[in-house]
C-alpha cells in the first residue's frame, strides 16, 4: 500500500482512480452489461456492485461505531472467510439497478468516503487502534481500510473492464 502524506493526498487519489475506473464504463453496450466472459472474473455489473458494496459497508462499521452499535466486519451476515458469499449478495442486492443506477451510487459512495475523509483527525486516519471496528488482527488504521476498499480495487477493476471490453467489444 502507498503511504499518504496527508488526507488529502489520499482523497485526491481515491478521486483520480474513481474518475479512470468510471470512464472505462461509458464504452460498456447496455445489452452486455452483464455479459460473462471466461477470461474476466466479473462481469461489468458485478464489478460496480462490488464497489458499492464495499463502500457502503465501509461508511457503515464507521456510522454503526459512532452510533454505538457493535460492528462485526465484515458484516453480520458473513465472515472474513465467507467472502464469496459476501459478493454474491452484492450481486443480488443491486440486480435490479442498472449500469448507469450503479455508477450513480459509486459516485455517491466516493463523495462520502471523500467528505468523511475530511471530517477526520490525520491521527484518527493513519494511526491503528482508532476504531473498534478496524481492530482486527491486522489491526490496519482507517486509511488502509480505505485504500483497499476504493484506490486498489478502482484500479484492478480498470484492469478487468479493460480486458473485458477487448473481448466483448471488439
Amino acid at each position: 500500500m502507498p503511504t499518504y502524506e496527508n488526507k488529502q493526498a489520499l482523497i485526491d487519489e481515491i478521486v483520480r482512480t474513481y474518475h479512470l475506473l468510471d470512464q472505462e464504463f461509458d464504452a460498456v453496450p447496455k445489452d452486455r452489461e452483464c455479459y460473462r466472459v471466461e477470461e474476466v472474473d466479473r462481469t461489468p455489473h458485478e464489478m460496480l456492485a462490488y464497489q458499492v458494496g464495499w463502500l457502503t459497508l465501509l461508511l457503515s462499521w464507521e456510522r454503526d461505531e459512532f452510533a454505538g452499535l457493535e460492528v462485526i466486519t465484515p458484516s453480520p451476515l458473513y465472515k472474513w472467510n465467507q467472502l464469496g458469499l459476501l459478493y454474491a449478495h452484492f450481486y443480488d442486492t443491486y440486480a435490479g439497478s442498472s449500469l448507469h443506477e450503479l455508477r450513480a451510487l459509486l459516485q455517491q459512495r466516493v463523495e462520502e468516503v471523500c467528505q468523511w475523509i475530511e471530517q477526520l483527525e490525520d491521527e484518527e486516519l493513519f494511526s491503528p487502534g482508532k476504531r473498534k471496528w478496524a481492530a482486527t488482527s491486522a489491526n490496519w488504521p482507517i486509511c488502509k481500510w480505505i485504500h483497499i476498499n476504493s484506490v486498489a480495487p478502482f484500479k484492478s477493476f480498470r484492469t478487468k473492464i479493460r480486458k473485458w471490453k477487448k473481448i466483448v467489444c471488439v
